[in-house]
């Protein structure tokens, strides 16, 4: 059972998480912080409480204008360039700390005098400052009438990060993005995986499935294994919902499913069934393939990001080093016809429990209080 510092009973504090629209990765680490801080207040853009959990949705939450807009939880992407009027509209919390959870807009909120303001980065604003042709497409155009509304997003960006006290981050892989963006030193502290929900099930052999748990969305890059799988013709079943739906679902062959939005023992029993789980894009840290190594599966992933600090080559997963059809049917290829070990696997899941999330955490927050 996880254990909370004694004294964060004592603290007046607030959250702020950029948007609640579904519970990925950056909506589990809020869900920890909302069981550490249970009367604290949530600011975010907007909230979908039909896709958040219960714990979460339990907290009182303050959303912004654009909370009004008609459809805004299924177009909230084509208002980036309101985002930070959006925020700045939000009401200043009645707090003495803020902890945000942020990978765009939330880390700009504003303190009252005095508080202190203490941020989970999961990145510098990703649409500002990377992947600029996964999420702008290479169409000159769209890139001309984009590069004014991102140029000021980065000024921004940059000039609010200097309203946080103390930034914490969750790889050494973003650790480094947040020096050479912000000019700010961050700790690192690993996201929490929940390795007591997150079991082998009893079945030692997986069922004939492959398995994709993702937004969909272009950075993300399932198209690659929709293309790859499509080729291969294996079963993969795909988790998620997004803007690229329509898209991929077009690309894809008819070995392949599309399950949309599943709930937390939905995807548990995936993760225990599935023979593997393809991680095709690049992430800062990755949760997902964590949760599939707790209940014992390897992943294929690709050889970049947070999954180069969390994932062993060979032992718990198999790397594909170039970002092509190709090699990730080399990597499936090669995962396929491995033996695994599920203890070995499961291992290397509970290095990341929520335990050490909740220690390291509460050592930049003592930092951070302290001044330090």
């Amino acid at each position: 059972m996880t254990a909370f510092p004694p004294g964060w009973s004592r603290l007046n504090v607030a959250l702020a998480h950029d948007w609640l629209t579904g519970m990925r990765g950056g909506e589990r680490v809020l869900e920890w912080l909302c069981r550490g801080f249970p009367q604290a207040p949530i600011y975010t853009l907007i909230h979908d409480p039909a896709r958040i959990s219960a714990e979460i949705n339990a907290h009182p939450i303050h959303t912004s204008a654009l909370q009004r807009v008609p459809g805004i939880t299924r177009r909230y992407r084509y208002f980036l360039p309101l985002y930070p009027a959006a925020v700045a509209g939000l009401p200043v919390p009645e707090a003495d700390v803020l902890i945000s959870t942020s990978h765009c807009v939330a880390k700009s909120l504003r303190v009252r005098p005095g508080a202190k303001h203490l941020c989970y980065s999961f990145t510098p604003m990703r649409y500002a400052w990377l992947f600029h042709d996964e999420y702008f497409g290479r169409n000159p155009l769209k890139r001309a009438l984009a590069a004014p509304v991102l140029a000021a997003l980065r000024r921004w960006d940059r000039a609010t990060a200097a309203r946080v006290d103390r930034f914490v981050t969750l790889s050494h892989h973003v650790q480094d993005r947040i020096r050479r963006f912000y000019g700010r030193d961050a700790d690192v502290v690993y996201p929490p995986v929940d390795v007591d929900y997150f079991t082998p099930g009893g079945a030692e052999e997986p069922d004939n499935f492959d398995l994709i748990v993702s937004a969909l969305v272009p950075y993300k890059r399932v198209d690659l294994a929709v293309r790859a799988y499509t080729q291969l013709g294996w079963r993969l079943k795909i988790s998620g919902t997004g803007t690229g739906f329509e898209a991929l679902r077009k690309m894809a062959g008819p070995n392949i499913e599309f399950l949309g939005w599943q709930a937390d023992d939905q995807l548990r029993e995936l993760y225990r069934r599935c023979r593997l789980l393809v991680f095709p894009g690049e992430e800062d840290f990755g949760i997902v393939p964590l949760e599939a190594h707790a209940c014992g599966r390897p992943v294929v992933a690709l050889a970049r990001g947070g999954a180069l600090e969390t994932l062993l080559d060979g032992e718990t997963a198999v790397f594909f080093r170039e970002q092509t059809e190709a090699a990730l049917l080399m990597a499936v290829t090669a995962a396929a016809a491995k033996p695994w070990s599920r203890a070995v696997i499961r291992r290397q899941a509970e290095r990341f429990a929520p335990q050490e999330f909740i220690n390291g955490l509460a050592a930049s927050l003592e930092k951070c209080l302290a001044g330090a």
